[in-house]
């Protein structure tokens, strides 16, 4: 049943449209475990026109309102307003339109996450492009790949130096007739050279869009074979942006007297950190680029930005964590912040209880510790954020219970969610004020989740993709032909429609004694301990669970500091009996997790870490397996022996 829970006040974007009321989601049982769940939506659908439309709508109504902020060279933030942003597309469409651009055309974006990319999105749409998202990190065989295969008329990039790499595949990319780059001012220059092209030759393109029209192919970056492009439409992300707006009021509408504002670090080439951005145009809440992840970098964004809201991954969240931890004890201050932390954990789950109508709530000792640890440390994590966070939409993988409720307690509500590039971003989403920690949320508006027999998660909506690009079948290949996609996640529902992962479908791991083992939660728990960076669990066809570990540079760093002990680089501890202890020690915490069978029985310390450059990890942290197994097949083996 639907149990209408209170109305919110529309949206900045959709003033005159009606207030939403949360609804509980409506479930189906089978067999006494619930099998479906779904979520009516709360946005009518688009009918006509497309994403090129947001800037040229914007202008029109709020032309002063600011919408988007610019980093400078310098590290200020300039901002621009919906008129000045709207000029700037209409430029730049003009630009590719002059310099011979059809409608159809797929334009390649390779870049980190700048202001240029949104500016080139939005441009690319109002000529009548398609635009292409290639990853800065992308090795040169992956870029070819997805330029010959989207056929691509142009590409972009950020750096001289990633268009000099390119340059010795030009005879592989015969479609390839444009190579602009941005920090030589190319953006600029298509500005300049559309001047002659007539405002209304851009009109006429935008009115050539529908929803149904191609918007982007973005490449799953996968964990094995070639990446496949999933062809979304502009109604794909109408149906995603709309939901989520009017779901996730708190972050898209200003509740109090501070107008919301997002600062984007994780890439615009995957499909959350471009759904996100796409979403604060449609809601009209200001939008900055932070290009680095690095912590030297980002900090000082995070500052000068202050945004309400970041966008962010379970990783870095635990990263966070831990170096707050370490900078507490290396202060002498390492028991006061367990302390803390304790509180917020158990506030967190107060908070949960009292929205879930199974508690009274956090009491007022539970309070008074909470307001006491406040300055000493929860402030002090939200000002490393840029002081005004609020709330962090998290997703890539789940991020665990504790941590969940750490955060809750220390005054970030964390919205988790689970998507796939397929699926136009997020397909679940934790509901304000309805939290259920562990879980990823229940569907988003206007979604279906069922759980197949074996456990699959198996999603339908109207931001599920249309298909995948194959130039050989002559365009688009359904992905889901009786309109329900197969996730090759496993997962389960609660009663209340609540969807917890449990792994990858792929990755189940069969051991040799027949029991099925989910590696994700092991590798979580493992993956969040201060001195391990990644984790990967074995036993595929084997007696007994094993794992890989990697060792956090700045974990042991801060370890060996603590302890009186010389720096030495990570990749000499490998053997270290007092390093193997700790890991050994929380290798016991985390087969708590789990039954006898599907725990860890050895384990082996990597001498390097899992990284994206030498291919172990996709761009967005997930682990490459089969190389990881190459890679390390005789530390492997040795787990086995004897």
């Amino acid at each position: 049943m639907s149990t209408p829970l209170p109305s919110f006040a529309a949206s900045a974007a959709f003033a005159d449209a009606p207030a939403p009321t949360l609804v509980e989601p409506e479930t189906r049982r089978l067999d006494g475990a619930v099998r479906e769940a779904y979520v009516p939506p709360f946005a009518p659908p688009v009918r006509h026109g497309s994403l090129a439309d947001l800037p040229f709508d914007n202008a029109q109504a709020v032309p002063d309102r600011v919408v988007l902020s610019r980093r400078l060279p310098d590290g200020t933030w300039a901002d621009v307003t919906a008129a000045e942003f709207a000029g700037q597309v209409l430029a730049v469409a003009k630009g590719m339109i002059g310099e011979g651009l059809m409608p159809g055309d797929r334009v390649a974006i390779m870049a980190r996450t700048t202001y240029e990319w949104t500016l080139l999105d939005f441009a690319a749409w109002a000529a009548g492009l398609v635009t292409v998202p290639v990853y800065p990190t992308s090795s040169l065989f992956q870029t070819r790949w997805i330029l010959q295969d989207s056929g691509a008329v142009t590409l972009v990039t950020e750096t001289s130096a990633q268009a000099a790499a390119i340059g010795p595949e030009l005879e592989h990319l015969p479609d390839l007739r444009h190579l602009w780059v941005m920090e030589s001012g190319h953006v600029d220059r298509l500005a300049e050279l559309g001047a002659h092209v007539p405002d209304a030759e851009v009109a006429v393109r935008r009115g050539m869009l529908s929803p149904s029209t191609l918007a982007t192919l973005i490449y799953t970056s996968g964990t094995t074979g070639r990446p496949k492009g999933c062809a979304l439409t502009h109604g794909n992300f109408f149906a995603e942006v709309d939901n989520a707006i009017e779901l996730l009021y708190p972050v898209f509408r200003a509740r109090t007297g501070e107008e919301p504002s997002i600062l984007l670090f994780l890439p615009m080439s995957h499909v959350f950190g471009r759904m996100v951005a796409i979403a604060c145009v449609r809601a009209r809440v200001r939008l900055g680029h932070a290009p680095s992840l690095k912590a030297d970098d980002l900090l000082p964004d995070l500052a000068a930005f202050r945004p309400t809201c970041l966008l962010t991954i379970p990783y870095m969240l635990e990263k966070v964590f831990n170096a707050a931890r370490a900078k507490a004890e290396s202060g002498g201050r390492g028991a006061v912040y367990d302390r803390a932390v304790s509180v917020a954990v158990r506030y967190g789950e107060a908070l949960e209880a009292q929205h879930a109508g199974t508690g009274s709530g956090p009491g007022r000792a539970l309070k008074t510790q909470r307001a006491f640890y406040d300055p000493l440390v929860y402030r002090k994590i939200r000002n490393a954020m840029g002081g005004r966070v609020r709330y962090a939409i998290c997703g890539g993988s789940p991020l665990g219970r504790r941590l969940a409720a750490f955060y809750a307690g220390a005054g970030i509500e964390i919205f988790e969610g689970y998507g796939l590039t397929e699926t136009t971003g997020a397909a679940t989403v934790t509901p304000p004020l309805r939290p259920r920690l562990g879980t990823v949320g229940w569907p988003l508006p206007g979604t279906r989740i069922r759980i197949a027999a074996d456990g699959e998660i198996l999603i339908a909506g109207d931001q599920v993709l249309h298909g995948y690009w194959d130039p050989q079948a002559g365009g688009v290949v359904s992905a889901a032909p009786d309109g329900w996609l197969a996730t090759g996640d496993l997962g389960s529902l609660d009663d209340e429609g609540y969807l917890t992962i449990t792994g990858r479908k792929k990755e189940l791991l069969i051991t040799a004694g027949g029991k099925s083992v989910a590696p994700a939660p092991l590798e979580d728990w493992l993956r969040a301990h201060p001195l391990i960076s990644q984790c990967m669990v074995l036993g595929d066809r084997r007696p007994y669970v094993t794992a890989l570990l990697t060792l956090d540079p700045d974990g042991i760093t801060h370890w060996r500091r603590m302890n009186g002990k010389h720096p030495v680089p990570p990749e000499l501890l490998t053997d270290d009996e007092e390093v193997r202890a700790l890991l050994a020690r929380a290798v016991e915490e985390a087969n708590k997790l789990v039954s006898r069978p599907e725990s860890i029985r050895r384990f082996a310390v990597l001498p390097r870490d899992f990284t994206e450059e030498d291919g172990h990890l996709t761009p967005s942290m997930k682990l490459r397996r089969d190389v990881i197994m190459r890679d390390f097949a005789d530390e492997v083996e040795r787990l086995y022996e004897g």
